[in-house]
């Protein structure tokens, strides 16, 4: 049985167990509610409340780091050291210790937040594909905003999120421990981000790795879409592994977003060898389940494991933590006994139904090419729309031409367009080499780099005049390696000229040479005919072929001299 109190205005769960206290203090904040600009500033505030605990994560305390809507503190040990752990991490909250801000940044830097493989990480990419660079898509992005908060940042932020309206404490006790005090700053309880958009028709898939398919899909909350979960990872698990012999993996997770959406998540890998089976084998279960062909005895199976937790020793405390987060999000409480009820009257109807729902939301990360003809749009991955303002051409590559206008900034080149309007611009970081980065709220990303087009500071004023201050990062300076260096055009060398020749000497040429070179070639053949049978020529025959060669080669001096006048101009 859970029962409630209160402790300093922060709402407390209780359900007894036995053994060491488990509490976890709850906040509803977490990476979802940050801004790109400002993305990390959740696990700073977080690092810096448990370093004045002592060094690293105090004893009992598991290091939960914060997930998209929330954010835990948790500690294990007894009554005595809960109270004092968590007294001292409101106390911390209420008071960060900034002058550690930049140690505490380096761990989170060394440490981030996104380390876990394989299935975690597609479900991220797919978040930024869903969602953009706002709300939910923010789990799929680096912590850019970390090295950039300032002081102020943090305090604000841990004064106006980490509240105790926006808290809930559980524990797993009969009575609050002795000593425990929980005066958190005044503010109240922050609703879940409304989700963004990123996609303009759903179901549609986008590439992944080769051999893996990851399936994410958003139905509203329901008994019944989690028994779907179940079933489709035992019909995965069956279809791709078992029988088919595909995958090496297959599973399915029903992961709750807010008070009235879940995300559900399927995924499987293969080698690649068999990936377009496996993807095919994949689709086929989602149809089958769609089409209301349900497995009575899989159905079934997933039923009796959903009424066996609800008979486990420990029920109550188990259940706290879900119903602390469900207080934060406004969610109703249900009981054991509806949630029983509530199972026990799922159908395949009601599977199949929730199935629908479950494609027409789907977005599919598979390898290329490997899922044609399932009836999956592409997700689009540039602009439809461009913006009026003055082109710029690349130097080198005139196909490809940046716009700045006063709307926003587009480039455009043979392998599509990219359009960041200033209004809708989650991030702009800019260098001291005058080079701008820029993330749009629906993920796409563009870099102007003004040796490239040969655009100055001035003329990107309507950019940096444009974009949110709070969106505007100032970066440092680059590597020059990373820098461009646009060549200036190669000046081809002028051709050589020679002198002007007059068209009299150019005709006295050719009546000077000419004869030269007949009179030339004439002698040779003589001295063949007047040769005797062992090709010797007579003395008289010899000198008279010797003053013809004379006259011959200095026919041919004319034509030396004008070659030497029309080359003597080249180097």
């Amino acid at each position: 049985m859970i029962t409630e109190s209160t402790v300093d205005g922060v709402p407390v769960l209780l359900a007894h167990q036995p053994g060491p206290v488990t509490a976890g203090l709850l906040f509803r904040v977490g990476s979802a509610d940050e801004a790109l600009a400002t993305s990390g500033i959740t696990r700073l505030v977080h690092r810096l409340a448990l370093h004045r605990l002592g060094p690293g994560d105090p004893p009992g305390e598991d290091g939960t780091a914060p997930a998209s809507t929330f954010t835990l503190f948790r500690i294990t040990g007894t009554p005595a050291e809960v109270a004092a752990h968590l007294s001292g991490v409101c106390a911390a909250l209420r008071d960060l210790p900034v002058e550690r801000l930049e140690t505490a940044r380096e761990i989170l830097r060394t440490a981030p937040a996104d380390r876990s493989p394989g299935a975690a990480q597609a479900v991220r990419r797919s978040a930024q594909w869903r969602y953009g660079s706002r709300s939910y898509g923010l789990t799929g992005y680096a912590e850019v905003g970390l090295p950039h908060l300032t002081a102020e940042q943090v305090r604000d932020w841990a004064r106006t999120r980490f509240t105790a309206g926006n808290a809930v404490l559980w524990i797993t006790g009969d009575t609050v421990p002795e000593g425990l005090g929980l005066a958190l700053p005044a503010g109240g309880r922050h609703p879940a981000p409304e989700p963004a958009s990123a996609l303009p028709v759903l179901p549609a898939r986008f590439p992944g790795e080769a051999g893996s398919v990851t399936l994410t899909s958003v139905l509203p909350r329901s008994t019944a879409a989690r028994l779907l979960t179940g079933v489709l990872g035992r019909e995965l698990l069956r279809e791709l592994h078992r029988d088919g012999g595909y995958a090496y993996t297959a599973t399915a997770e029903y992961l709750p977003r807010d008070a009235g959406s879940a995300t559900v998540v399927a995924h499987a890998e293969a080698l690649p060898q068999h990936q377009d089976a496996m993807a095919g084998a994949f689709v086929d279960v989602l149809a089958k389940l769609r089409a209301g062909r349900v497995d009575p005895s899989a159905l079934e199976a997933v039923r009796a494991s959903a009424l066996a937790r609800l008979d486990a020793p420990g029920l109550a405390a188990a259940r706290l933590p879900g119903r602390a987060a469900d207080l934060l999000l406004g969610r109703p409480h249900r009981t054991a006994a509806g949630e029983r009820a509530a199972i026990e009257a799922v159908g395949a109807q009601d599977l199949r139904e929730a199935a629908h729902t479950l494609w027409a939301t789907a977005l599919v990360r598979a390898p290329r090419g490997s899922l044609d003809g399932a009836g999956l749009a592409t997700a689009p991955t540039g602009s439809a729309q461009g913006v009026p303002g003055r082109a710029y051409p690349a130097l080198e590559d005139p196909g490809t031409v940046l716009t700045v206008g006063a709307e926003g900034v587009s480039l455009a080149g043979p392998a599509g367009r990219i359009t960041v309007c200033y209004a809708e611009c989650s991030l702009v970081q800019a260098y001291p080499d005058g080079a701008r980065h820029l993330v749009g709220h629906d993920g796409f990303t563009l870099t102007v780099e003004p040796a490239r087009f040969g655009i100055t500071a001035a003329e990107l004023a309507p950019l940096d005049a444009g974009v949110p201050p709070s969106a505007f990062l100032s970066m440092p300076p680059r590597s020059p390696a990373r820098i461009p260096r646009t060549a200036p055009p190669a000046t081809a060398p002028a051709p050589a000229t020679a002198p002007a020749t007059a068209p009299w000497f150019t005709v006295l040429l050719w009546v000077l040479g000419l004869p030269g070179l007949v009179i030339g070639a004439s002698v040779l053949f003589l001295g063949l005919v007047m040769g005797d049978e062992h090709g010797q020529i007579a003395s008289d025959n010899a000198w008279f072929l010797f003053r013809w060669l004379l006259v011959a080669g200095a026919s041919l001096i004319p034509w030396a001299v004008c070659l030497r006048l029309r080359t003597s101009g080249r180097k």
